[in-house]
């Protein structure tokens, strides 16, 4: 079957621009590229048609010759094959690819920046609710990796210098021919460093790196929260070949308090009353953040019974104003009993038994329902 013209596979006029030869295969090839279209023997057909127009056409000499011959100019001994001297092997990809599938360039053609950026760094800090509640400024002790002062990041002996690798020269990067498409990756040999160390500095092994603690002060702000973060820009790892360094994230873990337990910016606390301040009221001292709080009971406050102090809680890093202090009452049963308390409650309970509905209404109340339910 007789090859479609060239400039009607890319779909441009006969005088088209090289840019706008180039535009209309990058549109073709992102369109038809059998990563985008697996299984589909139409399209990889249609990228293959594509790829050899554009391998012609993007060329000055073959454009010349196939607007002179068309076709002919390419069979026979005309142009030494199907795509003219070096064939398909010889074209370069990266120019179209790159920018299709984000390969992207670096300072030149086949080149790639080997600077990077340090690693950011965790730091998990254990503090106190009191802490956290107020804000407070502590010191922590942070492993990092630091530029070696021998060799000054070089990882090379003093009195030597690195060597460009011999196999990527110098690039950290080669290239790899696989079917049509022409593939960069990182050098095998340095890594991507793009360099070749003869004789690594001994105090860091050719790493250009040694491993340091440094004590960092840091501030915690007031109403800080579990899993809060706290960033410290530039106290991460020191970067690689000249790059910044990394961050340094501290993690706010809040431990168990003894009292209280924190729910945002309110706070719970169980509340134990005597069996007589429950029934007869009283008052009670209870802590809070800021100090001691009274609390009045009143008479026959039953086990559960929550109070509420307002403004008791803590004031949240992004609130405007402070939570509350729920303090959960637990009536507690007396233990340990001597002889007499045994027997007053034993004359309480024989005057209580004489008219328990209106004593222990809630009793009354559960025995009826378990009457209807056996009942039913």
């Amino acid at each position: 079957m007789a090859k479609k013209d060239y400039y009607e596979v890319l779909g441009v006029n006969r005088d088209a621009s090289d840019e706008e030869i180039k535009k209309a295969y990058r549109k073709l090839a992102m369109k038809h590229h059998p990563d985008r279209n697996p299984d589909n023997p139409k399209s990889e057909a249609q990228f293959k048609e594509a790829k050899e127009a554009y391998e012609t056409l993007s060329d000055s000499q073959k454009r010349a010759a196939y607007d002179q011959h068309g076709h002919a100019a390419f069979e026979g001994g005309m142009g030494g094959g199907p795509f003219g001297a070096g064939g398909a092997q010889g074209f370069d990809f990266s120019d179209i690819f790159g920018d299709i599938f984000g390969g992207g360039r670096g300072a030149g053609r086949g080149e790639r920046s080997n600077v990077q950026r340090g690693a950011d760094l965790r730091y998990n800090l254990e503090i106190t609710l009191e802490q956290a509640a107020r804000g407070t400024e502590t010191q922590i002790r942070v492993p990092t990796m630091a530029e070696c002062e021998t060799c000054h990041g070089s990882g090379a002996k003093p009195g030597t210098s690195p060597t460009p690798c011999t196999t990527c020269g110098g690039h950290g990067q080669v290239r790899m021919q696989q079917g049509f498409f022409s593939i960069q990756q990182t050098c095998p040999r340095c890594h991507g460093t793009g360099k070749m160390i003869a004789s690594p500095c001994k105090d860091c092994s050719g790493n250009g790196r040694i491993k340091q603690h440094k004590t960092l002060s840091i501030k915690i702000p007031p109403g800080v929260d579990n899993d809060d973060r706290i960033r410290l820009a530039g106290e991460g790892e020191h970067g690689v070949n000249g790059g910044p360094p990394g961050d340094l994230y501290v993690v706010i873990h809040i431990k168990p308090h003894a009292v209280f337990q924190r729910d945002h910016n309110d706070l719970h606390c169980e509340m134990p009353i005597s069996f007589s301040i429950a029934a007869l009221g009283g008052s009670i001292d209870i802590p809070t953040l800021d100090g001691v709080a009274t609390i009045k009971i009143p008479a026959e406050t039953q086990s559960g019974k929550i109070f509420r102090l307002r403004g008791k809680g803590i004031k949240g890093v992004r609130s405007s104003s402070h939570g509350d202090l729920h303090c959960h009452v637990a009536v507690e049963t007396p233990v340990n009993l001597t002889a007499r308390q045994q027997e007053l409650l034993r004359e309480f309970e024989s005057i209580n038994d004489k008219d328990s509905e209106r004593h222990n209404p809630r009793a009354k109340s559960w025995m009826d329902k378990v009457k209807d339910f056996f009942a039913g």
